[in-house]
């Protein structure tokens, strides 16, 4: 590809000679240049990679794009004002423009995004329709699975895979940090689906005005004929609602009565819940997955399909068969009859939501089991122990990820914020403890990591609160 042509979307003129080079590829780190590379100039959190230009130019790079002012390089210098967004229009034109060609879907919100899209996936597949995947737990592009490094990937990476992609709907879930760090800049959505918002990456944005903008920016990218699919039980989705209407957007909204909607969840209740759609009222929407929050993120998954043209009997069978998604609200059966669920809950609404569901599902006894992430956001840490507090009749804070905050530290801020919890750092430990001490008509309710796999050590040599359930679960069978 010609170097001008890529640079028109960036809106950057360079002479004809410059202009008219062949450009292979295009990449931000200088290991894995190749000659004829673009070496796109981002400065992260930890490295800058303005620091490894000449180590790029050694290796062969043709062109340097960066944010600082340099002179003096063997190569055309390229200055722009945000390197990252200069990427993600690069890599747009550098593939295709692939999210043109696809249905596109993403999804943005606090909680939610994972269960809702995999609920898409399962009706979209159950009718016929080929899906790719971006996501939390796993990518799947082709019907191949990958693992998921994050939630949303870097714009390169995301163009490379959707030109790949055979599938006909794209459905991603897509995060703060990904809308905040043009991850998905130039892509654009048939759909963009707003689950809720709960306190959450305050450590990253400034308060919860500017958190709600940046996941509001997705619905900029929405194509011309594009609809916006709103969760209006949340008060932030009625703001959200309100600003989309105020600009001639097209919306469909989940709501109650006091609000113009699309579906009303007349009787909400965990499993087996009434809704109207399309003044049809009565319709049972019926899910093998407990909790009141699922029958929310059911109700998103329905709307959607509905308005890409799957009909509410097909959308209502596909649903009764979800299996559910791995580490979202999933259930063991403790020998001695106590339920076990792991949950990646991690914001006080999300909590709420799962030990509610364990009380109103009849729990003698709520054992929760949670901690905090070092370096995240430590003003919700209060509320969520609160909550946790509140409902469940013993909690017990343990180690999540410590990323780099020390055992003593954390251990102090778990002390700090105890409320009456048990303390117990080792978080294989703290699972074994709860399940020794349950018994029947009791629920374990272990949240924050879900599938997620441990970034430390414990001394059970389990990987994930799944591995470590079912490890222990063996050992009390034997």
């Amino acid at each position: 590809m010609k170097l001008n042509a890529l640079l028109e979307r960036i809106e950057q003129n360079v002479n004809d000679s410059i202009g008219d080079m062949d450009i292979d590829g295009i990449t931000t780190n200088s290991t894995e240049i190749r000659p004829n590379d673009i070496f796109v100039a981002i400065k992260g959190y930890r490295v800058d990679g303005h620091d490894f230009i000449q180590n790029a130019i050694d290796a062969g790079a043709k062109i340097v794009i960066g944010e600082k002012n340099l002179t003096g390089l063997s190569v055309p210098y390229i200055k722009v004002e945000n390197s990252r967004f200069a990427l993600a229009q690069l890599a747009c034109e550098f593939y295709g423009n692939p999210s043109k060609n696809k249905k596109m879907i993403g999804i943005t919100g606090t909680n939610g995004k994972t269960t809702t899209s995999y609920m898409l996936k399962h009706i979209l597949e159950s009718a016929g329709k080929k899906c790719s995947l971006f996501g939390t737990v796993k990518n799947v592009i082709n019907g191949k699975a990958a693992p998921s490094s994050n939630t949303t990937p870097d714009a390169l990476e995301l163009n490379k895979q959707l030109s790949l992609s055979e599938d006909e709907y794209i459905i991603m879930e897509i995060s703060s940090h990904g809308l905040s760090q043009y991850r998905v800049n130039g892509v654009e959505f048939d759909f963009c689906l707003f689950t809720n918002l709960d306190q959450d990456h305050l450590d990253y944005h400034r308060d919860m005005d500017e958190y709600f903008s940046v996941k509001a920016s997705l619905f900029d990218q929405l194509k011309p004929e594009g609809k916006a699919i709103i969760n209006q039980y949340c008060k932030w989705g009625q703001k959200l609602a309100e600003q989309l209407m105020a600009n001639n957007r097209t919306i469909h909204v989940i709501g109650d009565q006091n609000h113009h909607h699309d579906l009303q969840i007349n009787l909400l209740k965990s499993g087996n819940s009434i809704i109207t759609f399309e003044n049809t009222p009565n319709i049972n929407l019926k899910l093998n997955i407990l909790g009141k929050h699922n029958i929310l993120n059911a109700a998103m998954a329905f709307l959607t399909a509905s308005k890409i043209g799957i009909s509410p009997e097909e959308i209502l069978q596909a649903l009764e068969l979800f299996p559910g998604v791995p580490g979202r609200f999933e259930m063991f059966q403790h020998p001695k009859g106590a339920t076990i669920v792991v949950d990646y809950a991690h914001t006080a609404d999300a909590f709420n939501h799962c030990l509610q569901t364990a009380k109103e599902e009849g729990a003698n006894r709520i054992f929760h089991i949670f901690g905090f992430r070092g370096n995240r956001d430590i003003s919700k840490r209060g509320g969520t122990v609160n909550v946790s507090k509140e409902i469940s009749d013993v909690h017990i804070l343990t180690f999540d990820d410590l990323n780099d905050v020390s055992y003593e530290e954390m251990e102090e801020a778990l002390n700090v914020l105890s409320q009456g919890g048990y303390i117990i750092p080792d978080r294989t430990l703290a699972i074994k403890q709860v399940l020794e001490d349950a018994s029947s008509g009791d629920w374990v309710c272990i949240t924050g990591k879900g599938a997620e796999k441990y970034q430390q050590e414990f001394e059970i040599p389990t990987t994930s609160d799944i591995e470590t359930v079912q490890f222990l679960i063996e050992q009390l069978e034997a």
